[in-house]
């Protein structure tokens, strides 16, 4: 007995440990081991009967949570772009684009993976589409089944990191911060983990051209009537678009010499938009022959998802709406999208709203789940053991960050990212704080780290979801030593982060530091004159109050 009253913390996060790898679910398992650890705790003298008195509030905090309604938002808005025929207009166009390219199909996949990423923040609408829709395409023209597999699933888990991602609502929850600060955060980093991807692919064109060949000429279909690319007529375009951000940013920059980058950014990009898009739009209503048909294509189907992606982190990262009103103008924006394209009817409003309800009861259970067993866990002072066990590592912060690293990379070959952010996230957060990090990077950080478990095999769900969809010739080993490289790059990405924190900090607001002790406060010359003597107000008698009306009578 007095073993276990010493060691109830420990015993009670290694018994979750044991019911989550017996297959039980997480939201269930959590639930139990709280409920009868605290039933033992109060056995034991360790806590107080009235301790489950506070159960129904913290369930009424979930349930109240402004910040979780983002997640149902983002989700419908992704499901209905993906049913909605915009993966395959993408894949099909960037795919014509960079066709002539050695290794084109695959730089397309990793382009219109962003793309997806940023317009729907959910993996598996991601990486299904692209796999029903790429797949067949690359490994008809010769792509290595590996890389082909591996590029497809790595690209769909970029829907993890770059805003607007569930998963960066969920770590700012936990983490306690804002969910805006969260996607300024994440933004470099996202792009510059699909630029590592890019690079990747650039480097198996060198040393292995024949895994990634260009598309043959027959298989170019978006070509002009004399048989030119029409690429000279996109680049002029482009150029012009690039011209105007440019122009734009001089002058925004010289109007809001202090706006934050973020802000900049998304202007200056909004506005280079802009102008391909009227110019684009003039030309075909006047029908002045200006634009090739691929530009014109190019044109066409990159603009509305930017315009997409403008009225969701535009107007949030301008300070203009919540994480939550960014949710529903999306969803409303998908909704017109596919209004447009005539595509949205009865069965695809049902399977999107039952896809949601359900992804969001998945979240919601095991967030209800993590607050019973948190109630039990921190009422026993678990904080504390986990508290002493890690600040008291050998190396300070890099100690910390280093053990914290690993131990989330072999978690995610067993959990995925919402079981470890619900369960570890809670624990590590204080410790970190403690230290003197950065919240919002050691956010993106473990969120950059957590994305591994989308791909590790053999229990990647980004592979199961490829596994669903593959063609029968693609074999589950093939998708497995595909992912192998990429999940490779995400490590190399989580040292690139903690090396450079410049990356994630960089677009956040820089809080004023004001030094008391140097405070100087200067007072104009004029108001130090005396002021002039005005003779005093005579006092007025106090007016008199009337007395109260006097009540009416029953009659």
């Amino acid at each position: 007995m007095d073993f276990l009253i010493n060691n109830i913390a420990p015993i009670i996060f290694f018994s979750m440990v044991v019911m989550l790898l017996m297959g039980y679910p997480v939201a269930f398992a959590l639930a139990a081991t709280g409920v009868v650890f605290g039933l033992v705790g109060i056995q034991l003298g360790l806590l107080q009967p009235s301790l489950f008195q506070a159960l129904p509030d913290r369930i009424w905090g979930v349930m109240s949570n402004d910040t979780l309604l983002a997640i149902p938002f983002f989700t419908f808005m992704g499901l209905i772009l993906e049913r909605s025929g915009m993966a395959e207009d993408l894949l099909e166009t960037i795919g014509q684009l960079f066709g002539p390219v050695r290794g084109g199909l695959a730089f397309a996949v990793i382009f219109v993976g962003a793309m997806l990423a940023a317009t729907t923040g959910v993996v598996a609408a991601s990486v299904i589409s692209m796999g029903l829709i790429s797949l067949p395409i690359m490994l008809r023209y010769g792509y290595d089944k590996r890389v082909a597999s591996g590029v497809i699933a790595a690209s769909g888990t970029l829907a993890q990191i770059i805003p607007p991602s569930l998963v960066l609502i969920i770590m700012a929850d936990q983490l306690g911060r804002s969910v805006g600060d969260m996607y300024k955060g994440a933004f470099i980093p996202g792009f510059v983990l699909a630029g590592l991807y890019v690079g990747y692919i650039a480097l198996i064109t060198m040393v292995r051209p024949a895994w990634v060949p260009a598309l043959p000429a027959e298989a170019r279909t978006i070509r002009e009537p004399n048989g030119h690319s029409g690429l000279r007529s996109l680049a002029i375009l482009l150029a012009l678009s690039v011209c105007a951000a440019v122009g734009f940013e001089h002058y925004y920059y010289a109007e809001r010499p202090q706006a934050p980058m973020d802000e900049k950014v998304v202007m200056v990009m909004a506005s280079g938009v802009m102008l391909a898009f009227v110019l684009a739009m003039f030309n075909r209503l006047f029908k002045l022959g200006l634009l090739s048909r691929i530009a014109e294509q190019v044109t066409f189907v990159l603009i509305p998802p930017l315009l997409l992606i403008f009225l969701v982190l535009g107007t949030i990262f301008l300070g203009i709406a919540t994480p939550t009103e960014g949710g529903a103008m999306g969803a409303t924006g998908a909704l017109v999208m596919a209004m447009m394209r005539k595509r949205l009817d009865v069965k695809l409003l049902k399977q999107a709203m039952e896809s949601t309800a359900k992804l969001t009861a998945f979240v919601v259970f095991i967030l209800i789940g993590a607050r019973v067993f948190s109630l039990t866990f921190y009422g026993v002072d678990g904080h504390r053991w986990v508290e002493h066990l890690l600040i008291d590592l050998p190396g300070g912060q890099v100690g910390f960050l280093i053990v914290v690293n690993i131990l989330v990379f072999l978690l995610a070959f067993f959990l995925d990212f919402f079981e470890l952010a619900f369960i570890i996230v809670p624990l590590l957060a204080p410790v970190a704080d403690k230290l003197g990090i950065d919240l919002i990077w050691f956010g993106v950080l473990l969120a950059v780290n957590m994305q591994t478990s989308f791909m590790h095999p053999p229990f990647g769900f980004a592979l199961f979801y490829l596994r669903s969809v593959a063609p029968a010739a693609v074999k589950t080993t093939d998708i497995y030593w595909g992912a192998v490289p990429f999940v490779v790059i995400q490590i190399i990405m989580v040292g690139l982060v903690i090396m450079f924190p410049g990356m994630v900090t960089m677009g956040l607001d820089k809080k004023v530091d004001v030094d008391v002790d140097n405070v100087q406060i200067e007072i104009p010359q004029e108001q130090m004159l005396e002021p002039e003597l005005t003779p005093p107000e005579p006092d007025l008698p106090a007016p008199e109050i009337p007395p109260p009306d006097p009540a009416p009578s029953s009659e």
